[in-house]
């Protein structure tokens, strides 16, 4: 998972890895509760101090925009098909990283942050204003489609 993540990430070692988890989320916007109730449940386990909060939004977005932008409308979830999207959180000793894989090669586009009235197309806008670095890049060999990933900088507790 961390190989396609590196292109725009600080370098990160995959065996300092001291947390991971992921969830297999379902092609239907229910699924953006369970990815927030599952966040929630792995980071109160994980100490990532004042960015509970941050983390948990921005998982809400990158989710949303998974199913609204990278899954195709009459995709269903069946028993026999995978889920077509996935939520991984991975935490260093003080970084954490957010990745939604889609089944999308469509590069995430993010719209214009003038109008912030507006109902929804402030996704990645706010992925951007409240992550400390965010990206996204296409998946190769078996793994077809793109991850998007947000990283946070943990602050040392004490």
């Amino acid at each position: 998972m961390l190989k396609p993540l590196r292109q725009g990430l600080p370098p990160l070692d995959p065996a300092a890895v001291s947390d991971a988890a992921s969830c297999a989320l379902p092609a239907r916007y229910e699924a953006v509760r369970e990815a927030r109730r599952f966040t929630r449940k792995t980071l109160e386990q994980w100490d990532v101090g004042d960015r509970f909060d941050d983390i948990c939004l921005v998982v809400s977005e990158l989710v949303t925009n998974a199913l609204r932008h990278a899954v195709p409308a009459e995709q269903v979830c069946t028993e026999e098909r995978r889920p077509p999207v996935r939520l991984h959180l991975m935490r260093w000793s003080e970084r954490l990283v957010c990745a939604v894989r889609d089944p999308s090669h469509e590069s995430p586009v993010p719209r214009d942050s003038e109008d912030f009235s507006a109902e929804s197309g402030r996704g990645l806008f706010l992925v951007d204003s409240f992550a400390d670095s965010w990206g996204w890049h296409p998946l190769a060999g078996a793994l077809d489609g793109k991850v998007v990933w947000a990283l946070f900088r943990l602050h040392p507790a004490g």
